[in-house]
């Protein structure tokens, strides 16, 4: 005899049939994989040393955690949980941004995307003094630090994070915003190619370990505060068993969780490979190993791949 299936909460099943998969973010997500594993492919053919597998690994999914929060099923129940909004925020802050940057991107689409378009469009452009000031604004720390401790902070201000609820627009520029900030962020501490890092590696543990601060105060505050802070969530159609405080609880928890081991893991990285016996006081942060590419600048590379 077969089993009764359990009925699904009346409002999850209506959700799910609601959603369709989001064709325009898929296929540029899609787009951006295949230029990557193009180039790849072809460093691999030139040097089989150059990125290793688990990078280009690490940079797929990357790409796969920002579909999860932007196209996947997951997204008709932001605006329903405080706990699915929270693992958006995320997956765009503490996930996407480190595996993307592990990737070392810079090489692969220098080698993947049409020489015509290298030769006459991006290479202008990286040579662009605006652009060469990037470069400069990323050495210093504080400024990828601010912008993305500022995203966090102001995102979570009821009055722009009920913003975002009512309008799509705006909730797609607070995801934009904290993707854009998290890959500031993580910019020092992967120092991916053709960064070169102008301050010690000891300082990496303390630069995470300050990332923390704003992230646990946040995540305390809506995990142990008495009150629902969002009043959108208050009147929204409840999915599962669960009571708008209490997903508040578990949205903090979630937060304060990820947020630990997400700072907590490569600074202990960082640490032990200052603290072992092969280790120098350099002034190289990486968290991938060295590559023989990264010694060469970014002009010649340009012109490799022309």
């Amino acid at each position: 005899m077969r089993a009764p299936q359990l009925p699904m909460p009346s409002s999850t099943q209506p959700a799910l049939e609601s959603w369709s998969l989001p064709v325009a973010v898929t296929l540029a997500l899609v787009l951006t994989a295949f230029v990557y594993g193009r180039g790849w492919l072809r460093l691999r053919k030139a040097s089989p040393h150059a990125i290793p597998l688990w990078q280009a690994g690490a940079f797929m999914g990357g790409l796969f955690s920002l579909w999860v929060a932007v196209g996947s099923p997951l997204v008709v129940f932001d605006d329903e949980l405080l706990t699915i909004h929270m693992v958006q925020h995320v997956l765009f802050m503490l996930v996407a941004p480190p595996l993307i940057l592990l990737g070392a991107p810079a090489l692969p689409f220098l080698h993947g995307l049409p020489r015509r378009f290298v030769r006459g469009s991006l290479g202008p452009a990286l040579r662009w003094p605006p652009a060469q000031g990037l470069g400069q604004v990323l050495a210093n720390p504080a400024a990828c630090w601010v912008p993305a401790m500022a995203a966090l902070v102001a995102w979570h201000v009821p009055v722009l994070f009920e913003l975002g609820l009512r309008s799509d627009a705006w909730h797609e520029v607070e995801h934009a915003s904290f993707f854009a900030t998290g890959l500031l962020f993580w910019w020092p501490v992967v120092q991916p190619w053709p960064s070169v890092a102008r301050w010690p590696r000891w300082r990496i543990p303390l630069y995470l370990f300050m990332a923390t601060l704003p992230c646990d105060v946040l995540s305390a505050f809506l995990a142990f505060c008495d009150r629902v802070v969002y009043s959108p969530y208050l009147t929204m159609a409840r999915p599962f068993s669960i009571s708008p405080l209490q997903d508040q609880e578990c949205a903090g928890a979630l937060m304060w969780a990820c947020a630990t081991f997400a700072y907590l893991i490569p600074a202990v990285i960082v640490t032990v490979r200052i603290l072992s016996p092969s280790g120098t006081h350099s002034a190289e942060p990486t968290l991938a190993a060295p590559q023989k590419p990264a010694a060469q600048p970014l002009t010649a590379r340009l012109e490799m791949a022309q």
